[in-house]
């Protein structure tokens, strides 16, 4: 009995050490622990002073539906169905018969962040392009109805304004000083839970080529972003925001470690701009380029990679008028050597039009300087879309011919002209054979080098135009008339 309690007192008296030592940690372990702790009361804090300036932002929009004729009898449905869809995108229908509509109420989410006490509030275009009422609400519960200032299409970037003052708001930092490697901190409104704060790090910077804007230069994080975050800022440390979210990476549609933000730095450019004139002005040059592989830098006698090379200079352009050639090996941008195609592209964006530049060239394994004076690229905001009055006349909407889509569907390098993007089932274009991947050479006589000279003509014609195109090796004249 003795030995038996013996046995229990020495045992309390180690589980008492092992909590001692667990409990009074040595000075290291203490300060670690302090640091823990005080990186915590950083989150909380920024938490407490960022989230009054985050909003929930919805949207409504009208939009009209094609509903399914259950009574059309299809003369040819021994055809494969995949035939047509494949071609068209939805069911053949009668020549001439159209397609019942009906009028549907689209409701969306996302975020913002409030920029100014007078209420503009910075978010992302796909949150609020082609709504017909934006409603932000604010973290003290009150809501407004907002005014769309203007959208970027090809950053993602959009500005929006509420009729409010004294607003608390965030304050911008600068995303060209942030590293791999430190934390961030990203607030939105995911799934509808109202300012949902989560923490990560910078995974990675530049990233580009991911397909979703024509100007990437993403921000990676680890930090959670989900389905209503985007638009939401997302901030370093001091508490300043660096990014816009914007993406995630995944394969289930939810979180699965890898994020995309906006950089703030080039959303700064885009809204000072949508604020003072409803809409983003870049510089235009006129080519289609890539970067500079080691093959090929060696056999256009280039002595590195870095550097651009022009795949194609577009008809009439400021490259072509200042004497920019296909083949040349672009290594300087006044002075400053460059990294990418991807980069020299958002540069010349930022380079006000009728400004003259001067690009260091490599040709035939020489190095000269030529000075090209950019005019004014047209942004894809006046672009015509599906939805558009113009692609609703003419049925179809096209895209620029780059080098990719000439290989992709078998033109020549040099051949010019505009790509149909997609086609209207019921339209005559369809009727007459146009499908995508047509290649639209001459728009009423005239050659077209881009979407830009497609439109205008298109907008000059009056009930039809006149098209020269291609399909495959095939090219010949097609009389397409625009719907009542």
């Amino acid at each position: 009995m003795k030995s038996k309690k013996l046995f229990m007192i020495v045992s309390c008296l180690v589980f008492i050490l092992f909590l001692n030592s667990f409990s009074f940690a040595s000075p290291a372990a203490k300060e670690k622990i302090e640091a823990l702790r005080g990186t915590g009361e950083v989150f909380a804090e920024i938490a407490a002073k960022v989230t009054p300036a985050v909003v929930f932002v919805s949207i409504e929009q009208e939009v009209v539906q094609q509903a399914p004729n259950m009574f059309f009898n299809d003369p040819f449905e021994e055809f494969n169905d995949e035939f047509f869809e494949r071609f068209f995108g939805k069911p053949l229908r009668r020549r001439g018969q159209q397609p019942k509509e009906r009028k549907q109420m689209r409701r969306g989410q996302g975020s913002g962040f409030i920029i100014s006490d007078d209420g503009f509030i910075l978010t992302n275009n796909h949150v609020v392009a082609d709504a017909d009422k934006i409603t932000v609400k604010l973290a003290d519960e009150r809501e407004f109805t907002a005014k769309l200032i203007g959208t970027d299409p090809e950053t993602d970037v959009a500005v929006i304004k509420i009729d409010a003052n004294d607003l608390p708001y965030a304050e911008l930092g600068d995303s060209d000083e942030l590293k791999v490697g430190q934390w961030v901190i990203a607030i939105g409104n995911p799934f509808g839970l109202s300012h949902t704060v989560t923490a990560g790090i910078v995974s990675a910077k530049g990233r580009n080529r991911i397909g979703l804007t024509q100007y990437e230069d993403f921000i990676q994080t680890d930090a959670a972003i989900n389905f209503g975050n985007s638009g939401g800022p997302l901030l370093d440390i001091d508490g300043k925001v660096v990014g816009i979210n914007t993406a995630i990476f995944s394969r289930s549609g939810g979180y699965m470690g890898i994020g995309f933000a906006i950089p703030i730095n080039m959303a700064k450019y885009v809204h000072e701009q949508l604020i003072a004139k409803g809409k983003v002005t870049r510089g235009y040059l006129g080519i289609y380029g890539d970067d500079l592989s080691p093959e090929m830098a060696k056999l256009l006698g280039a002595k590195d990679t870095k550097g651009v090379v022009i795949d194609k200079v577009i008809e009439d352009s400021p490259a072509e008028k200042d004497g920019l050639k296909r083949g040349d090996i672009i290594v300087k941008l006044e002075g400053k050597p460059l990294e990418n195609w991807d980069s020299f592209k958002r540069l010349i964006a930022r380079i006000a039009p009728g400004t003259k530049v001067n690009l260091t060239v490599i040709r035939d394994g020489k190095e000269k300087d030529v000075a090209v004076e950019l005019e004014t690229r047209e942004s894809l905001a006046d672009v015509p879309t599906e939805d558009s009055k113009e692609a609703k006349q003419i049925g179809i909407t096209v895209r620029d011919l780059t080098s990719e889509f000439a290989q992709r569907f078998g033109f020549d390098e040099d051949q010019t002209g505009v790509v149909v993007d997609s086609v209207d089932p019921t339209s005559d274009a369809a009727m007459k054979g146009i499908t995508p991947g047509t290649l639209i050479i001459e728009v009423n006589r005239e050659k077209v080098s881009n979407t830009k000279d497609f439109w205008r003509l298109i907008k000059e014609a009056d009930d039809s135009v006149l098209f020269y195109a291609k399909y495959g090796e095939v090219e010949k004249y097609v009389v397409v008339k625009f719907k009542e």
